[in-house]
This record gives C-alpha cells, sequence and structure tokens, in this order.
C-alpha cells in the first residue's frame, strides 16, 4: 500500500478497528469500501452511505489496489 499510505488517506493505528487500514479520520475500513465497490455500488452511492468520505478517498483507495 505504501506511497506515504496513499497519500496519507489510509492509515493502520492498532487502536482503531484493531489495526486494519481504515480511511484516515474515520472508523471506516478500506476493505469495507472495497467490497461495496465490488459490488459495483458508485462512489456516489457509497459517500451517501458514508458522508465522511470523500470522492478523492476512494479515488486513494482505488490507486493502492
Amino acid at each position: 500500500m505504501s506511497q506515504e499510505r496513499i497519500e496519507g488517506r489510509i492509515e493502520m493505528n492498532p487502536e482503531i478497528m484493531t489495526g486494519k487500514p481504515v480511511i484516515r479520520g474515520t472508523r471506516i475500513p478500506v476493505e469495507l469500501v472495497q467490497r461495496k465497490l465490488g459490488a459495483r455500488m458508485t462512489a456516489e452511492a457509497i459517500i451517501a452511505d458514508h458522508p465522511r468520505l470523500s470522492l478523492e478517498d476512494i479515488r486513494a483507495l482505488l490507486r493502492s489496489t
């Protein structure tokens, strides 16, 4: 994942979600967003479900895979 944790948007902290990668400043796991994208949800629909996310967060996540 690296590249400065994808432009500082993804973090791993053992005290947040047991260390799973999350979108910085949230408790939204990267895995959750990936599953939603895999289920063909649009970025807009994901952001509607999780208003703390931004389109740039989702783009950074896509660049990490």
